[in-house]
């Protein structure tokens, strides 16, 4: 078994472990394998490993990485911050948006879905502890934002997402995450909360995550040398 493999057992141990011991059925969690900076040969193995859904936040790099695994049967995802000038190639390419801050965005990404395709999935994602330096709208914007999105024509509002401050208190870290929680619940017919990494997974499937992005606990440590784009964002 290759170490990618064993990784994957881990986590997937991880994620079962969580749920049991809140009384959630571990099936209601999906693992998104966060494929950032990762050669195709890394993707591929965890696709063989029994993994379909894989994030990126560099849109070349992905794209790139799409044409390399065309030949499989991968679900993608789109995680990290939107300029306008990308959103034509995420709403061609990709299969899900978790990065949606504000309605301009959400409009380019409905106009640009191609016709053939079928509706883009899209989280919201929320700045739930106020960081200057991280992307995402205020929760007191959600309820207007998502009432916007949920009316565009080719996407399809799923639900919310966050990167939390990280912090080494554990009411604080689940507080967080209890934030998004509320906001969903505000919201008729979203069912997605995707938050928790591979250091926090644990605590946000105990407060309803249905999606946890994990890479480093996956893949090991990143290397970003090299990478053009700086906003690496926090380390997942």
């Amino acid at each position: 078994m290759s170490t990618i493999a064993k990784n994957i057992a881990k986590v997937v141990s991880r994620i079962r472990d969580a749920a049991h011991a809140c009384g959630r059925d571990p099936a209601s969690v999906g693992l998104l394998a966060v494929s950032k900076t990762q050669p195709p040969q890394a993707v591929r193995e965890a696709h063989g490993a029994g993994l379909n859904d894989f994030g990126e936040n560099y849109l070349q790099e992905a794209l790139d990485k799409q044409q390399q695994l065309s030949d499989l049967p991968l679900t993608w995802h789109f995680i990290g911050p939107i300029q306008s000038n990308k959103t034509r190639a995420i709403a061609e390419h990709f299969d899900w948006v978790h990065s949606v801050d504000r309605l301009k965005i959400a409009q380019r990404l409905s106009d640009q879905r191609p016709a053939h395709l079928p509706p883009l999935n899209i989280c919201l994602q929320v700045n739930v502890s106020g960081e200057a330096s991280k992307s995402g709208c205020a929760p007191v914007e959600v309820a207007t934002l998502a009432a916007a999105v949920a009316q565009l024509p080719n996407l399809r509002l799923r639900g919310l997402m966050a990167i939390p401050a990280p912090t080494d208190d554990a009411d604080e870290q689940r507080a967080a995450f209890a934030r998004l929680r509320h906001l969903l619940e505000r919201e008729d017919g979203l069912e997605t909360l995707s938050m928790g990494m591979s250091q926090d997974l644990e605590t946000a499937i105990a407060e309803g995550a249905t999606w946890v992005r994990i890479g480093t606990a996956l893949f090991g440590a990143r290397d970003y040398s090299g990478k053009p784009d700086t906003n690496q964002g926090t380390p997942v």
